[in-house]
């Protein structure tokens, strides 16, 4: 992250620069895009005391408790920021809005959200992200999704903080070879989502599948299908040595609960959004020892120091709110916001265009290793590649515990996304 000097001497101008403007008799917020305080060009979202950021998260639909978390991490890092002065000599506030993960609810909200921010923290979803990419596009919205699809990184106002599904799966299948889990010329299993999220889980299976001749048995479901004997059944069948799950939490439940009862118990990855802590008290309960999880951020029960600071932070504000690696992950989206916010400071231009100019010139944005190193200078390109392996631990914190600490698979570095442009 920027220099913590320039970060201090960039606020410290912005307050000085405030201070003169007041003895000058000027107390007006700048709205619309000029000269605010300290000097700086102003535009949507931005006064001369406040910088405005939205959240489309879902505090109501399938992935609600993950959502709820992700919330909690923007409002910690939102509030940990402000105690510390805020950036650019302005506070940070969120405007937050529950789209339930449906697209057409986010169509509807957006343009009452759109005109009151700079840009938007978090916005959870592949639908909902394809449902309003054109928007985000024609406003130069920048939006940090709480999805993680390559097929997105085609619109230059996404702001991914971490790698992505592919690469997940890609990550997670080396890690289970490396552990003498699968092997060269076996047959896997994966159940995927139909849509962008599950065709991206499937695009890293079939490319670590080439990479090692494996056959992969493919299973496409849609997002409310939950019964997946038939399908668990037919891997069984088909003699598969492993499963992926690019899944909800409810349909993960079902797939690992017919992983026991069919005699398969065979080692499960999922994508980071397929697993939830309320998994332990359901049936399936008993059979999600198989179940592996492979993710940007640091499962909630990390003993990174950063995550534990978040994740104790998180409990002493949230006591009754979900816990998973939802909270981390919200955080750090706030910090690589936090980042791309102190550089567009220093280049005097906190408007829609001036965050774009400054995320492009980010190479290496570091968050003390809640995400690997962050690099957005290689458009169409996943900013890392690096994941954390989890396994499902009852006694764990958020019902993960961290058995690979940032892995990246040799196989990564060789893949291309969909967009990338080089």
């Amino acid at each position: 992250m920027i220099d913590r000097r320039r970060r201090l001497a960039a606020l410290a101008g912005g307050l000085a620069a405030g201070l003169v403007l007041a003895a000058c008799g000027s107390t007006a917020d700048s709205s619309s895009s000029g000269s605010g305080a300290g000097g700086i060009k102003t535009g949507e979202g931005v006064t001369d005391t406040t910088i405005t950021l939205g959240v489309m998260g879902d505090r109501t639909g399938v992935f609600k408790n993950l959502g709820d978390a992700l919330i909690g991490g923007n409002e910690l890092w939102v509030k940990d920021v402000n105690a510390a002065g805020g950036i650019c000599g302005r506070q940070l506030a969120l405007e937050i809005v529950d789209h339930g993960y449906k697209a057409d609810t986010a169509k509807t909200l957006y343009p009452q959200l759109e005109p009151k921010v700079l840009g938007i923290v978090q916005l959870l979803g592949s639908p909902v992200l394809a449902a309003l990419k054109q928007n985000l596009i024609d406003d130069n919205v920048s939006a940090a999704p709480a999805s993680w699809s390559s097929e997105i990184l085609n619109n230059p106002n996404i702001m991914m903080i971490g790698t992505t599904y592919d690469l997940e799966i890609v990550d997670g299948l080396s890690y289970l070879q490396q552990q003498g889990l699968i092997a060269d010329g076996d047959t896997i299993g994966h159940i995927y989502i139909d849509g962008e999220y599950g065709g991206n889980g499937l695009r890293g299976s079939q490319y670590y599948a080439s990479q090692h001749d494996l056959t992969v048995q493919e299973a496409k479901i849609t997002s409310t299908d939950n019964d997946l004997t038939n399908i668990m059944t037919g891997f069984r069948g088909a003699g598969v040595k492993a499963i992926v799950l690019t899944t909800t939490p409810g349909q993960t439940a079902s797939a690992m609960a017919n992983n026991a009862a069919l005699g398969l118990n065979v080692p499960v990855l999922g994508n980071n959004p397929t697993f939830d802590p309320a998994l332990l008290d359901s049936p399936a309960a008993a059979a999600l020892d198989q179940l592996y999880v492979a993710a940007s951020s640091a499962p909630f029960s990390s003993e990174t120091p950063k995550a534990a600071e978040v994740a104790a932070e998180y409990k002493a504000t949230y006591p009754n709110s979900p816990v998973n690696a939802g909270a981390q992950a919200g955080y750090v989206e706030g910090l690589v916001w936090q980042a791309v916010l102190e550089r567009a400071c220093l280049n005097g231009d906190l408007t829609r265009a001036g965050v774009q100019t400054a995320l492009k010139s980010l190479t290496s944005v570091t968050t003390e290793d809640l995400v690997a190193p962050l690099d957005y200078s290689v458009p169409g390109a996943p900013p890392t590649r690096g994941v954390y392996i989890a396994k499902v631990d009852p006694n764990a914190e958020g019902g993960l515990t961290e058995v690979a600490p940032l892995f990246t698979a040799p196989e990564a570095a060789g893949y291309k996304a969909p967009h990338q442009q080089s």
